[in-house]
């Protein structure tokens, strides 16, 4: 593993209501990090922030590689990526939405189709690359979205309650996918407020109450 990720005193508020209070946190080691804690304890906005989708009032997040710091640029960027609960579809075949991503990229055609197959065999969609996204269930959504992450080969995967309101079946294919994904020598960094999943995939459990860290 080479890029890693510190967040150093963390503070968010919205509307005069602080959700993050001081909060630092190493990223330094690949596995799978899981930030629970009950809902309103942050998570969901540290994980947002670390994924540079949202700014911190005040803090600092920085990644490195090999004990370097790196420019915030497109380039670094592009190492990192973040799922949302509520995955947005375009109404077209799976396979052209998980293609996007390496297209935007400059991806020629060729690796691109090699790239996709093997990120939905990964996810357990390749009997659906030509049905229309858009009527995929909830569950399969959710792989979807999975499947466009990795295609583009995040060092860094940040999950942001990756199983709300999906049901058991699909809950335990992606639980299987989340440990499958660790193997590959990534840093996957999942919230969730469900302990019992936290226990099953975490190699790094960080616990959240308001607005701080505490480890176990």
């Amino acid at each position: 593993m080479n890029l890693q990720l510190r967040a150093s005193n963390i503070t968010k508020s919205y509307h005069g209501d602080r959700v993050l209070k001081n909060t630092s946190y190493s990223f330094n080691k690949s596995g799978v990090y899981v930030l629970t804690g009950p809902n309103g304890s942050g998570k969901s906005t540290f994980l947002r922030i670390c994924a540079l989708l949202e700014e911190p009032d005040s803090g600092e997040i920085s990644f490195l590689s090999d004990g370097k710091l790196l420019m915030n640029d497109i380039a670094m960027r592009r190492r990192i990526t973040l799922l949302l609960p509520k995955i947005g579809v375009f109404n077209t075949s799976v396979f052209k939405n998980v293609a996007y991503g390496l297209k935007i990229r400059g991806h020629k055609s060729d690796g691109i189709k090699e790239k996709v197959d093997k990120a939905l065999d990964f996810v357990g969609l390749s009997h659906k690359k030509y049905q229309k996204a858009i009527t995929l269930s909830s569950g399969e959504t959710q792989r979807l979205g999975i499947a466009r992450a990795l295609v583009i080969d995040p060092e860094i995967l940040f999950l942001d309650e990756p199983t709300a309101s999906i049901d058991q079946k699909n809950t335990k294919i992606i639980e299987d996918i989340i440990i499958r994904i660790k193997r590959e020598e990534r840093v996957v960094v999942v919230t969730t407020h469900d302990m019992a999943q936290a226990e099953r995939l975490a190699d790094f459990m960080v616990i959240m109450k308001e607005g701080k860290i505490n480890e176990p």
